[in-house]
């Protein structure tokens, strides 16, 4: 590996001698005269023109913006090292865990620079994968992806999704996975669906064909189940479940193992869901298994006459309960696995037994259980950190998993479910020194006084004297638990002296259903504070200075940096918030937004309007106020949180900081989306991008 020389400049003077710091002209973004009333306030929305996706303004406004911000960004001295560095660094060879389906064995791989991964299949483990999908060959720049996939139970056929440039939209279409070849199947207007196969079709979720010109951003109502027989039109699909009483609710198909049962999971926000359940073998209506969408569940299968059900139905921390298939009711059900103090993540049915996931204080602890419960064993992880990928079948003794932490590249494990040893099944090589690196986590208080943990990450025997360059990063919100995970990008930031800190805030489900409950609607500002206070122990401790302090977040964490910035402006020095949501008042109107009412409140409500109103970043930017630097990011396919959250806002800020020493910039990507299924190659220029910003602003220069 290259010698990395950090070097610290004693002054931004001696840095800006050699780059151009004068202040950035920004485009002119016209005004409107929108004004809305809520509840007698109101609200003007002079940017409401920048909502239309399909306008040849808002396309000339997106390129004059994008020119400013590379315009800067190409006067950055080391930005093309970093890039370089990247690269180097992504170079690898990656692997996902195996999974069975069929009969046969499945697996996702990386080589190197690939844009996207590639989907292997082998008939046993003794003979070598062959490549069965290869999304990189979708199209040149490497922007269509693969996404849902789902195995026909003969082995004979692959369905499987495919989104455009990053789009929530997608196309299924069926392959046969003996000689690689795609069938005239060919389904659209897909979206937040499953492949679940029965008989000689397959279960799938779709919305009606949208208006033309407002796929992007018009509002996803009226889901839908269908079932498609291989080898027919899309035209003869089945209806199989819908409810048009309730526009703004979605539904999830799902058969069991031994095709007797069709599960479909009703949901009307992020959080909470209904079950309904047919039986495949009668004739028979569906049956609605629960009520209300107070609770999460999730069926794992069924077995022996017993469906098993991971649920937090009156357990905050979850459990698992079977449920007799004659006898429903709510009174009949069974703890298998009764609530406890850690929140039981996952359940994985393998080789006759139970595969649990517990968060034990954000980190991952896997224990083994037979079918009634009782404890058989508890795999021992090598440090702190994440297991996730567990596959396996009821019937097979062999299990996968994937073990990885910050510093710990994603290691795969099989485990055999009778003697309950593991081994590393594969382990990639990267060019990077990991033993310099360590790891802590601590817990501080926040505003109200609840302990919150955060994790810290940097080289060993670094000095607290407030200099290091620390990137904060959050999320807190739809009851996502952010444990310690490895990204190849964060390694350029470590290793350039950076340290990294994840803040485990409240609205996330490291600790359960209160923890969560506690930053939504009302409790909202509780994000926002604990996030506040994740900063400032950070400058206490002696880790940094707000003068070298970065944070960062996307989508729901968009809207936190977006937040913070707007209440501790003097705390920070650089706020990258990604794809996130700015316009608190609006975000309702557009594609699936409608789902993160039950997280945020509505602006339809006067109490919830209010409060709203108070955090929502467009509407809370100041003039005269000295703002950090702001590389806002978004995506011009970006349907889950629609780019004019992120127009609105940087158009706001732009117009309030006009002669603001700090850059208030946004970077639009095109040809990408909310961020899955992005290639590599714009990701490694997207993350250059970000950390070269981050380094400039805060005077730091680095050499490779």
């Amino acid at each position: 590996m290259k010698k990395i020389i950090f070097v610290l400049l004693a002054s931004l003077a001696l840095f800006s001698s050699s780059c151009d710091r004068s202040p950035v002209k920004y485009p002119e973004t016209p005004r409107g005269e929108v004004v809305d009333t809520y509840f007698g306030v109101e609200v003007s929305d002079p940017y409401r023109w920048l909502e239309d996706d399909k306008s040849d303004q808002v396309a000339e406004w997106v390129t004059a913006q994008n020119e400013v911000t590379f315009d800067y960004l190409d006067k950055i001295p080391f930005r093309e090292s970093i890039k370089e560095r990247l690269s180097s660094l992504w170079d690898y060879s990656a692997k996902s865990s195996p999974f069975i389906r069929g009969g046969k064995i499945f697996s996702y791989q990386r080589d190197g620079l690939q844009d996207q991964w590639v989907l292997f299949v082998q008939d046993s483990f003794d003979d070598e994968p062959r490549v069965l999908i290869d999304p990189n060959k979708f199209s040149a720049d490497g922007t269509i992806s693969l996404g849902t996939i789902g195995v026909s139970r003969n082995g004979k056929y692959i369905a499987y999704a495919t989104s455009d440039g990053g789009s929530d939209w997608n196309t299924i279409r069926v392959r046969e996975i003996a000689t690689g070849a795609d069938l005239t199947d060919e389904l659209h207007w897909v979206k937040f669906s499953g492949i679940q196969w029965y008989k000689d079709g397959f279960f799938y979720s779709r919305y009606d064909e949208p208006q033309k010109g407002a796929e992007l951003s018009s509002a996803n109502e009226f889901h839908k189940v269908y079932y498609h027989k291989v080898g027919t039109p899309q035209s003869s699909d089945k209806l199989i479940f819908q409810n048009l009483e309730y526009p703004q609710r979605n539904y999830f198909a799902q058969v069991t193992s031994d095709e007797r049962f069709l599960i479909v999971s009703e949901t009307e926000s992020t959080h909470g869901n209904s079950l309904y359940i047919r039986n495949l073998s009668t004739d028979h209506d569906f049956l609605k298994l629960t009520t209300s969408f107070e609770y999460n569940y999730q069926v794992l299968d069924h077995v022996d006459n017993y469906l098993y059900v991971l649920t937090n139905y009156k357990s905050p921390k979850y459990k698992l309960v079977k449920i007799n298939i004659n006898t429903l009711d709510i009174g009949n059900w069974r703890d298998v696995l009764p609530e406890r103090k850690d929140v039981l993540e996952s359940c994985v049915l393998a080789g006759g037994k139970i595969i649990a996931t517990y968060i034990e204080d954000v980190k991952s602890k896997v224990e083994v259980y037979n079918l009634d419960g009782d404890k058989l064993h508890q795999i021992k992880l090598p440090t702190l950190g994440t297991v996730s990928g567990i596959s396996s079948q009821l019937s097979s003794n062999k299990a996968f998993y994937t073990f990885s932490s910050f510093t710990v590249p994603s290691v795969i494990y099989s485990f055999d479910t009778d003697n309950y040893e593991s081994e590393v099944f594969f382990k990639p090589e990267i060019d990077f020194d990991f033993d310099d690196y360590e790891t802590k986590q601590i817990f501080y208080k926040s505003k109200d006084g609840t302990d919150v943990p955060m994790f810290i990450v940097h080289k060993k025997c670094i000095e607290l004297n407030g200099q290091n360059p620390t990137l904060l990063y959050g999320y807190g919100g739809f009851n996502a638990t952010l444990k310690p995970t490895f990204s190849t990008s964060r390694l350029v930031w470590l290793e350039n002296g950076g340290v990294y800190a994840l803040a485990n805030i409240r609205g996330g489900g490291e600790y359960g259903e209160n923890w969560y409950r506690s930053g939504t609607k009302l409790n909202k500002q509780n994000v926002f504070d604990d996030f506040i206070a994740a900063a400032e122990y950070l400058v206490n401790q002696g880790y940094t200075s707000n003068k070298k302090l970065a944070i960062q977040g996307g989508s729901n964490g968009g809207l936190l940096v977006g937040a913070v910035v707007n209440q501790r402006p003097d705390l920070f020095k650089v706020a990258i918030p990604q794809v996130g949501v700015m316009d608190m008042l609006r975000f309702h109107k557009f594609t699936i937004g409608w789902a993160w009412v039950n997280d945020y409140g509505s602006s339809e409500d006067s109490i919830q309007f209010l409060n709203l109103y108070n955090y929502s970043p467009i509407h809370n930017v100041r003039p005269g106020v000295n703002y950090p630097a702001i590389l806002v990011t978004t995506a011009d396919h970006d349907d889950r949180v629609v780019p004019a959250h992120s127009f609105k806002y940087i158009a706001t800020l732009q117009s309030k900081q006009r002669k603001g020493a700090n850059p208030k910039l946004i970077r639009i990507q095109t040809r990408a989306g909310h961020g899955a299924g992005m290639p590599t190659s714009l990701v490694i220029q997207e993350t250059a991008d970000i950390y070269s910003f981050i380094f400039y602003n805060m005077g730091e220069n680095i050499q490779y």
